[in-house]
């Protein structure tokens, strides 16, 4: 199995040498193409993604969906992002160019298939690298998709190659000689393991990582647009999203209040058949996920939490959960809590929200409902995050960089950060 997969890197090295060469305007047909895919094949991509993760029929085509998004987006941007820079010097000429670096490993999660690998995939090989992916063993049948969908006959080589291998070899793979960069998104373990290989080896590595971002509700805040965002941002894809509002923070005046219509928001949560388009929450993606989310919840509840819904398992499957009385030191606060529990702790004025948010080991981004934005605004230095949304979820946006600081990882997706992370910035002087 290794020896095949370290033949299919050697294999793609001729491909980049090859691919790297064909003119822009050919990579663009070629993207082109594969977001014609992805358009008349959405709904057999979207079941792949719902029968191996357990996501809802809905949300797995809103993916697919996206994907067909950033396409579009770096398509129509990418001519300006890869135009050489003019840079004012002594010389008679200096710029900046952005030339490709080879291949590129990509390790890949589950909780989003398709989305993760697309925001890689689609500024890079449009830059001019190529890819091989290894990723997640409990979504084989979308990672199989995937390479089917970058499959271009008319090239007569490949840009994308599945990796289906266990963990245990992706070392060996970042130690071939023809893989010039790293990225990974997962868990922190798996980042620490992915950045000391490729460390040792020289060579550039993207980490996104784990999340617990803080979701603060002021007391001015447009309360039924709050709660409204906090179900989503908290439940969406059974809460196993790392930019999901895993901490809700609320000022202490309307505490009970957002509680009271929060909690009964994610009671009304429809579940169901996960092929049933109507479906809101389905299982987890595996059992063990889901048993340990419930081990989390019993301690914080032997610690002083209170339990105002759900918290029951049935196989994978763990009701939408809410907690409050969740305090700094318990586990639910303190960890990642990745699926579907919501724990909410109260403070008593903005000052304390800060201290609050950036008592965590992660930093991927805060969102913040407030009708003083001017004031939010002027706060945003103050939060040790990658990202600051005001009265609005955080999401992942083709326009905007993405990823975090501290225990998040490091490096930035989409946006034109996403083409320069695994360019060679190159500087060219003319005398």
């Amino acid at each position: 199995m290794l020896e095949k997969a370290l033949a299919s890197v050697s294999e793609m090295e001729s491909a980049y040498h090859t691919w790297r060469n064909r003119p822009l305007t050919t990579r663009k047909e070629v993207i082109s193409r594969i977001r014609e895919k992805l358009l008349t094949h959405a709904e057999q991509y979207a079941r792949a993604i719902t029968t191996d993760m357990n996501k809802p029929l809905a949300q797995a085509l809103a993916e697919v969906k996206k994907c067909t998004a950033l396409c579009y987006y770096y398509l129509t941007h990418i001519d300006d992002f890869l135009r050489p820079q003019p840079l004012q010097s002594s010389w008679t000429e200096s710029y900046v160019r952005l030339d490709p670096l080879g291949v590129l490993l990509a390790v890949m999660p589950w909780n989003f298939p398709f989305w993760q690998v697309f925001r890689v995939a689609i500024p890079n090989l449009l830059l001019g690298n190529v890819l091989v992916v290894k990723h997640a063993s409990n979504v084989p049948t979308a990672a199989a998709l995937l390479e089917e969908i970058f499959l271009d006959k008319s090239l007569g080589f490949p840009i994308y190659k599945n990796l289906p291998l266990p963990s245990q070899h992706v070392e060996a793979i970042i130690a071939h000689p023809a893989i010039k960069g790293v990225t990974l998104t997962g868990s922190e373990p798996a980042g620490r393991s992915v950045a000391q290989c490729a460390g040792k080896h020289l060579k550039k590595s993207v980490l996104e990582l784990g999340g617990s971002a803080a979701f603060i509700v002021c007391e001015d805040a447009d309360l039924t647009k709050a709660v409204t965002t906090a179900v989503n941002a908290r439940m969406q894809n059974a809460g196993q999203s790392c930019i999901a509002g895993k901490r809700i923070l609320v000022q202490e005046s309307i505490a009970e209040e957002f509680t009271a219509a929060f909690t009964e928001k994610v009671k009304a949560l429809k579940q169901g058949d996960k092929y049933d388009l109507s479906t809101e929450i389905g299982a987890m993606a595996r059992e063990d996920l889901a048993i340990e989310i419930e081990e989390m919840v019993k301690q914080s509840l032997a610690e002083g939490a209170t339990l105002r819904c759900g918290g029951k398992r049935t196989g994978a499957f763990y009701t939408p959960t809410v907690l409050t009385g969740v305090t700094p030191t318990m586990r639910v606060f303190r960890e990642e809590t990745f699926g579907p529990v919501a724990v909410i702790t109260t403070f008593r004025d903005f000052e304390e929200a800060i201290a609050l948010s950036n008592q965590s080991d992660f930093g991927l981004g805060v969102a913040i409902f407030s009708q003083n934005v001017d004031f939010v605004k002027s706060q945003a230095p103050r939060f040790d995050e990658g990202a600051v949304y005001i009265n609005e979820m955080l999401i992942s946006d083709p326009h905007l960089p993405f990823g975090g600081i501290k225990n998040s990882g490091y490096g930035r997706e989409l946006s034109y950060f996403g083409v320069w992370e695994f360019a060679n910035i190159k500087t060219v002087v003319v005398k």
